[in-house]
């Protein structure tokens, strides 16, 4: 083993332990119990299917009572376990740039009338595979993207999106306070190229660069097909007429190509699943904004937020399904064929951010268990999400323990599931900040053969809309009935 090698083995083991030890200091209230659930958690063999379960590992050496209590009664600092996720090293494009991507997670409770702050959540794919909300309870997730094919990412925030909530307003809010921490913990300085954050179609990509246009921020958002955008306004011609200059000029209809005109910049790549993949941009390119929505209460004139349209065709899908054009915005202008590519390749390092919800709710657990409250459903979230960032910082120390009936993988393409497997040796030497358990009796419980005096109050299934309006219905409701909107 190289000298070189070993140092990087032992700056890792460091970083490994200086991340556990700040994580148990921001654990301020029943810190034990919530650190060896954490520890459980990464120990475990195999899927977490039940929360219980955990408390039958070796790392956690307190009973199951402990466990729920923790979550149920404890307090974790997410201030300073935030501040400690972004002083983590993080994945940087090739020309050294932060990408960040933001997307909503729901974490269904379809059948818990008696949990609080539910939202009717944007689901696909259950039942015949078709469009459905189901209540439950959304998660915004702001996570950095690394380069290359990968299924890790680095998760950088989480907040749970209340009923009625704007989600472009919490999402302008969490990137604000994410890039701020970033710049506080040196990760970007003046000079360094901007931050690119990438969001899916969900997201009103020109409202929020509107909102960030103080940070150094350049946002990329996926669009509708059917938007309409216009181009900016036509020099201003004398009228003898009079009356008020255009503010807007021609339209721009994503599906006609006959108001397209002439490209600003054309890029074709050949890529070995999609084959040759064309991207087209066309600049200064903004929508019609509208006092209606989430402008209804904006003063003074509404802005004209100018951007670069970017179209992507390929000539084959791997699944052999209709290979549509991704539309793209993005907030920068005078694109050049690099930044172009820049662009349309960022945009799909965002569907790795896939791979980490699915890892969190498949392998770690993460909407496993049955919680009633909402803030013991944010204690366990920052519990995964401190789990992850252990597996990432320990990716340089594992080794792949793999199933007889699986591939080799060199050591530094491992999976996040095959990182976890050997976390256990890892545990062990790293030692826990974790005090030792006292030795208690469990109480009485309720006796036997009596009744529930207290029933657990209903709560109203409210829904996330993106105008911020509220709509909620009861949560026992006759079929066949619509529900109805509350101010």
């Amino acid at each position: 083993m190289s000298l070189g090698h070993q140092g990087v083995l032992r700056d890792a083991f460091e970083e490994v332990s200086c991340f556990r030890t700040e994580l148990y200091a921001s654990l301020t209230s029943r810190g034990d119990a919530l650190f060896e659930l954490c520890d459980a958690l990464l120990c475990t063999d195999g899927p977490v299917r039940t929360l219980v379960d955990l408390a039958l590992a070796p790392e956690h050496r307190r009973g199951h009572g402990a466990l729920y209590a923790g979550l149920n009664n404890g307090r974790i600092d997410v201030a300073r376990l935030r501040r400690a996720l972004a002083g983590m090293p993080l994945p940087r494009a090739a020309d050294g740039r932060i990408v960040l991507a933001a997307d909503v997670s729901p974490w269904l409770r379809p059948d818990a009338n008696t949990c609080p702050d539910r939202s009717f959540c944007h689901t696909f794919g259950r039942g015949e595979g078709k469009h459905q909300m189901v209540p439950g309870w959304p998660y915004s997730i702001v996570a950095a993207l690394e380069t290359g094919r990968t299924s890790w990412t680095t998760v950088l925030d989480a907040v749970r999106l209340e009923p009625g909530a704007d989600v472009a307003a919490v999402t302008t809010v969490q990137l604000r306070e994410t890039v701020e921490r970033l710049v506080a913990a040196g990760q970007w300085q003046p000079g360094d190229p901007e931050v690119l954050v990438v969001l899916d179609a969900g997201y009103d990509a020109p409202r929020i660069a509107h909102l960030l246009n103080d940070l150094p921020i350049e946002i990329l958002g996926r669009l509708r097909s059917d938007r309409v955008m216009r181009r900016p306004t036509p020099p201003r011609v004398y009228d003898p007429r009079g009356g008020r200059p255009p503010k807007h000029g021609g339209e721009f209809v994503f599906g006609d190509p006959v108001t397209w005109g002439a490209e600003q910049a054309v890029t074709v790549t050949d890529t070995r699943l999609y084959g040759k993949a064309t991207a087209q941009a066309w600049d200064r390119l903004h929508p019609r904004l509208t006092r209606r929505a989430a402008w209804i209460a904006h003063d003074g004139p509404l802005p004209i937020i100018e951007g670069t349209v970017i179209r992507l065709t390929v000539e084959k899908l791997p699944s052999g399904g209709v290979n549509k054009p991704v539309w793209l915005w993005w907030s920068g202008t005078s694109a050049t064929a690099e930044e172009v590519d820049r662009c349309w390749q960022s945009f799909l390092r965002r569907f790795d951010l896939e791979h980490t919800f699915r890892l969190f709710k498949q392998t770690l657990g993460w909407t496993r268990p049955r919680l009633r409250s909402s803030e013991a459903a944010d204690r366990w979230t920052w519990l995964v999400i401190a789990a992850y960032a252990q597996l990432r910082l320990a990716r340089p120390l594992a080794t792949d323990l793999r199933r007889p009936w699986e591939k080799p993988t060199p050591p530094n393409r491992l999976t996040p599931a095959r990182v976890r497997r050997g976390f256990r040796n890892l545990c062990a030497k790293a030692g826990s900040p974790a005090g030792a358990p006292k030795p208690s009796r469990p109480g009485p419980g309720r006796p036997p053969g009596s009744k529930n005096q207290r029933p657990a109050p209903r709560h109203e299934v409210g829904r996330v809309l993106a105008t911020g309006e509220a709509y909620s219905r009861p949560a026992h409701h006759k079929k066949g009935t619509k529900p109805r909107r509350t101010k």
